[in-house]
């Protein structure tokens, strides 16, 4: 039997479903054998492939097909952006320091090709907004002919919270600095042709959408500015990127950017959060989403029930067969403290007891009420333990 039929799937922004056109899609480029580099038929038609696909993944954030580097996923284009060692127009630029805020995903905290002591945290406010002043502080406090790089997700994977990019764009514009902005999260849920123009970089990645793991993007922004090339080897992607390109993974990927893309899914999905949240809010005072009081992605709900453990309740939910998330599922499966919510100040109770839902193309009304029962009676089960060992 079929292992989706019964579960129900909530956690979209680990990774979406696979979507039936891009399994078509995938099928159709694995029966070609060619090598982009090659220049007979079967050569030409995987160029032609991935040129295709490089204008559709540009159309999914307003960018430049030419702009277009694929990648292995969203962590190695955070990763080949993050380098001291970049090139304008084709000559050498180094960058002094790398400036990321504290709720980043791993790939942009580790400081990717930046060493320890030359990347520094900005801080979040309670709401878990990038803290501009703070921003603005650290940029005072460095030397006059330092460079900056700073690296900025679009949207919070864990609790959804929108970060202000345009007006980030142009504190970092106006200090003589450069962005790089984490649109894994963002991308195919809101519109980035503002950030796009914002940023000098952008990272996306195909399996948020409903696309195969394994294939993302970096999308450079206008002007000849870009990294120096991590990958160094042949001359795919412009000289830009060593490799055999991934044909059918980029083919997937292409599929996947169309269908994203989709207002009537956007609206659907946009609907089915608001129900969620609402629910929510009638069920207990004693239930905290975080991030409500500012723009947060329209799938994503994070909320806190104090009392209640995340790793007891992930549990629990597995049993009821519902699939949802403490945090980012970037970290080996371990269910650990939020460094996010930790950076946003909520309490140790607050972040022990946080859980993470995230919708997408496949999520339906069925999906939500039955997370919403399955709650109920968690919650209840845990509310009578925790009276007996009062006992």
């Amino acid at each position: 039997m079929n292992v989706e039929q019964q579960h129900t799937y909530l956690d979209y922004n680990a990774s979406a479903p696979l979507r039936p056109q891009v399994r078509e899609a995938l099928l159709d480029a694995y029966q070609s054998p060619g090598n982009a580099s090659s220049v007979h038929f079967y050569g030409r038609q995987a160029r032609g492939v991935i040129e295709s696909a490089r204008q559709q993944v540009a159309a999914l954030v307003d960018g430049i097909a030419a702009n277009v580097i694929f990648t292995s996923g969203g962590t190695e284009a955070n990763v080949m952006a993050l380098t001291p060692n970049w090139l304008k127009k084709g000559q050498e630029y180094k960058f002094d320091r790398l400036f990321v805020s504290a709720g980043e995903h791993p790939s942009v905290l580790s400081g990717g090709q930046f060493v320890e002591e030359r990347v520094t945290q900005i801080a979040l406010t309670p709401d878990g907004l990038l803290d501009l002043n703070d921003l603005r502080s650290k940029f005072s406090n460095i030397g006059a002919d330092e460079k900056v790089l700073v690296a900025i997700h679009a949207a919070n994977s864990e609790t959804g919270v929108l970060q202000p990019l345009v007006e980030i764009g142009v504190i970092v514009e106006d200090a003589g600095h450069t962005l790089h902005v984490d649109a894994v999260q963002a991308a195919g849920r809101l519109d980035l042709s503002q950030p796009m123009i914002a940023c000098h970089s952008m990272a996306i990645s195909a399996h948020k959408l409903g696309g195969p793991q394994g294939v993302g993007a970096l999308i450079l922004g206008h002007g000849d500015f870009r990294p120096a090339p991590m990958m160094r080897g042949g001359g795919q992607e412009g000289w830009r990127r060593a490799g055999t390109e991934n044909i059918a993974g980029i083919a997937g990927f292409a599929a996947a950017a169309k269908l994203a893309v989709n207002e009537e899914e956007r609206a659907r999905v946009f609907e089915l959060h608001s129900y969620l949240e609402a629910q929510l809010s009638q069920m207990s005072e004693n239930i905290q989403i975080i991030g409500q009081e500012v723009p947060r992605l329209p799938n994503t709900t994070c909320f806190s029930i104090v009392g209640m453990s995340a790793e007891t309740a992930l549990i629990a939910f597995d049993l009821e067969k519902i699939a949802l998330s403490s945090g980012s599922a970037c970290s080996s499966g371990k269910v650990g403290r939020s460094h996010v919510l930790s950076a946003m100040q909520l309490d140790a109770a607050q972040i022990n007891g946080a859980l993470r839902i995230s919708l997408g193309w496949k999520s339906t009304k069925a999906d939500v009420d039955h997370f919403l029962q399955a709650l109920s009676k968690i919650s209840l089960r845990m509310r009578k333990g925790r009276e007996r060992a009062l006992l």
